[in-house]
């Protein structure tokens, strides 16, 4: 593994621990040069399926995406990361263990939505209003009385 202070390919494992939840082994290394720590974070790399957009072009699934938008519909409200990694998480394992090779970006988004909706209302009503693309305030209000009408939906 190279260091990420002085580029030198001779780093040593000083202790590794499996990350709880996941299964991400988390590492803590040492230069051999320049002596400085740092941490490192191995994963089983899935199998994920190729999302099709809307226009019909073909991409990766990106892990990172998923997250991005999941900060977004998290920002100013008292989640903490570890939250936001088990969404994105929970997300990426759903698609994992999929056996289809090519997904929706509807799907994708639905089920990023579906386990919004689990862990804070406010966060969902953020993601779906961006995701669903609300032409007017009838639309939003009537997703907002579903969702206020349907106890399932989720609880803050």
């Amino acid at each position: 593994m190279q260091c990420p202070f002085c580029k030198v390919d001779e780093t040593r494992v000083v202790d590794s621990r499996a990350v709880k939840d996941t299964n991400a082994i988390r590492r803590r290394r040492a230069c051999d040069k320049c002596d400085r720590r740092f941490t490192t974070y191995e994963r089983v790399e899935d199998i994920l399926p190729t999302v099709i957009k809307r226009d019909l072009r073909r991409e990766a699934f990106d892990r990172e995406k998923i997250r991005r938008g999941v900060q977004l519909a998290f920002k100013k409200l008292p989640i903490g990361s570890s939250q936001i990694d088990a969404v994105v998480d929970a997300v990426e394992r759903h698609f994992a263990d999929s056996p289809e090779r090519e997904v929706s970006a509807a799907a994708v988004g639905e089920v990023v939505m579906a386990r919004l909706r689990e862990v804070d209302q406010v966060a969902y009503v953020r993601f779906a209003s961006v995701y669903r693309q609300f032409r007017d305030v009838n639309e939003f209000m009537s997703e907002l009385s579903q969702l206020v009408s349907d106890p399932s939906r989720g609880e803050r």
